[in-house]
């Protein structure tokens, strides 16, 4: 045997009907401080402080890059440099 059976309700009688706790208070809450947040990041990112923060990365790797090449150009040149003999 099979039968069906529609039960219309809102979300809220549903939740009360299956004994299910009330979150929207946390829910709110979670939402809340999530926009806070959005806001303050958003204001971190106006246009020119991301451009002084990249700038600022793209000197730090800028520097990196010519440490590491002049290191290994110099490491380079001293292992094809010929070796005394004994």
């Amino acid at each position: 045997m099979k039968f069906t059976v529609n039960v219309e309700c809102s979300p809220e009688e549903a939740r009360r009907f299956m004994g299910l706790p009330d979150v929207t208070p946390i829910n709110e809450a979670l939402v809340a401080e999530m926009g806070k947040r959005m806001e303050k990041n958003l204001a971190l990112m106006s246009g020119e402080s991301m451009m002084s923060s990249w700038m600022s990365v793209g000197t730090q790797a800028q520097d990196a890059f010519v440490k590491l090449m002049t290191s290994g150009a110099s490491m380079a040149a001293g292992a094809t440099a010929p070796r005394e003999k004994p």
